[in-house]
């Protein structure tokens, strides 16, 4: 509904109260039902799940309509980064949110920082998505409030042109709320845990949930060793308590991510079932790591499989795991992610141990022989150290086409001595090209940083923590953090404002008229910064 319409539609329901209401004003309620176009987390998921999928259609006819992300760890860092976006951009379209399983166990967990092995608390998951879209809300109704002041002032001027303009602006307003892809881990548990908390974070507003084929009690990060994934029916009945928590909760657009971990996962804690050859759980097994023995041999405890008339014993490890072949892992993840996608899956995520456009090509390409829309998230991960890992690439890539590279050492090309060379010059070139080149070559749809602002916060505060308590003093902060927030048109430089402070004036005039007492007057020392961002 229009602007217009809603100060019409509240004025026919104020007039009919018999002049009980009559100190309402149809135009401020208008102006707060904008500012609150989303009034549920349901209401959220729907509408950014019909972005992805819209999104993806894109894609799929143009590999250039790549989607993005950050990750974030609190609201705050959420809403600055897309102010940012639409301050930069103009837009929000193709800008996500990344939820990461990681930073909530590092920062939000009240056990204190954890590693990221599913030991915080999983309700923080739904209630930092709650949090980031709270705070996506309030930008909304802070841009919006700062839209209908200007509106005001228009009017009081006489400037119709001006009002026009504004008018424009208000009913063409682009929301700050974006799809979030949220990170539940290997589900907290069985199928019904996972069930019970994609409920909750798709209640919170998440249109995408990302689940892994680790154990889940056995958990590790994505770039940590000793990782253990399950069988595929596992992980299968973990795919469909997603979509069922969806489907009841009347999203049925929502998009279910499918991460193996397989790649780097050199166990797994069970054997699957099997009923019969070249079955799912077959192929699973085919992967173990086994001796051919004979049955005299067997020894008490043994597990044997019978796999083509032969008896084979699966390597057990002394935890009670069980082996894959070393150099299965490209299979594995090809059967994996094939699997998933065919068995209700939308998105596939290959957790790699370096950012190489050809190894994940290679792999998509054999997905897609199966499902050729096949597409994938890929995590641009801080776990990687980019500098060095284009500068072997373009090291090796260089020597194999003859080129000369006695200049450089291979084992220390992150030096600095590096930065301005022709092989340093076009690492940083392929760096830049990565995600675009990806999405093109290797079906990558969408592409992440999981861990941007956990790197961000400290690199931030370490800067200003030198400056300050050292010899510049305050210095440090003013040059270092306000000026450049000042030039820069950094929103948050009025600080006031972005807390809340002018709408909640605006309230109080709603509320109390004249008789309202405000914060914004002449005294408030915001005024100082009336010329910045």
């Amino acid at each position: 509904m229009s602007y217009k319409n809603q100060i019409a539609e509240t004025s026919k329901l104020i007039a009919a109260q018999n002049g009980t209401w009559d100190s309402i004003s149809p135009e401020s309620v208008a102006r707060m039902q904008l500012q609150n176009r989303f009034q549920t987390g349901l209401d959220i998921a729907r509408y950014t799940a019909d972005i992805m999928r819209q999104d993806m259609a894109a894609y799929d006819a143009d590999p250039a309509q790549y989607t993005q992300s950050l990750g974030c760890w609190h609201g705050f860092i959420a809403q600055q980064k897309m102010i940012s976006v639409k301050k930069h951009f103009g837009t929000t379209k193709k800008r996500y949110l990344y939820l990461s399983g990681w930073m909530i166990a590092a920062l939000r967990s009240e056990f204190g920082p954890l590693p990221d092995q599913s030991m915080h608390e999983k309700t923080s998951v739904p209630a930092l998505i709650e949090e980031l879209y709270t705070f996506l809300r309030q930008a909304d109704s802070r841009e919006l409030n700062l839209l209908f002041r200007d509106l005001d002032k228009a009017r009081e001027n006489g400037e119709s042109a001006k009002e026009a303009e504004l008018l424009s602006k208000i009913e063409n307003f682009e929301t700050h709320v974006v799809p979030i892809i949220a990170d539940i881990d290997a589900g907290f548990g069985n199928a019904e845990a996972t069930y019970l908390l994609a409920k909750k974070m798709i209640e919170a507003g998440a249109c995408a949930l990302q689940i892994e084929n680790q154990v889940s009690d056995e958990k590790q990060c994505g770039h940590q060793d000793g990782k253990v994934t399950v069988p595929h029916e596992d992980f299968l009945q973990k795919i469909r308590a997603c979509r069922y928590a969806f489907l009841e909760l009347g999203v049925p657009n929502g998009i279910i991510v499918a991460r193996t971990d397989s790649l780097g996962a050199g166990l797994t804690k069970q054997i699957a079932v099997s009923k019969e050859a070249g079955d799912l759980g077959d192929q699973y097994n085919s992967f173990l790591d086994c001796e051919e023995i004979d049955p005299a041999t067997a020894r008490n405890g043994d597990v044997i499989l019978n796999r083509n008339g032969k008896l084979l014993r699966p390597k057990r490890l002394p935890s009670n795991l069980f082996q894959f072949r070393s150099g299965t892992g490209e299979d594995r993840c090809v059967l994996d992610c094939i699997t998933s996608l065919q068995n209700g899956a939308d998105l596939i995520w290959i957790e790699t141990e370096k950012p190489h456009i050809e190894q994940i090509a290679g792999m998509v390409d054999r997905i897609r022989e199966v499902v050729p829309n096949a597409k994938l998230a890929y995590n641009n991960s801080p776990s990687f150290n980019w500098t060095l890992n284009f500068r072997q690439q373009v090291f090796d890539a260089w020597s194999a086409e003859g080129k000369d590279v006695s200049a450089y050492d291979r084992a220390n090309l992150m030096s600095a001595s590096y930065d301005e060379t022709a092989l340093g010059e076009e690492a940083d070139n392929r760096i830049q090209n990565f995600q675009r080149d990806s999405a093109k070559r290797a079906g990558i749809f969408h592409h992440l940083i999981t861990l941007p602002t956990y790197h961000t916060a400290a690199l931030s505060t370490d800067n200003l923590a030198k400056d300050y308590f050292g010899e510049m003093g305050m210095l440090g902060y003013v040059a270092g953090v306000q000026r450049k927030e000042i030039r820069q048109g950094i929103a948050c430089v009025k600080h006031q404002n972005m807390s809340g402070s002018d709408i909640g004036d605006d309230h109080k005039e709603y509320f109390a008229g004249e008789a309202a007492l405000k914060a914004g007057g002449k005294d408030n020392t915001m005024n100082q910064f009336a010329n910045a961002a």
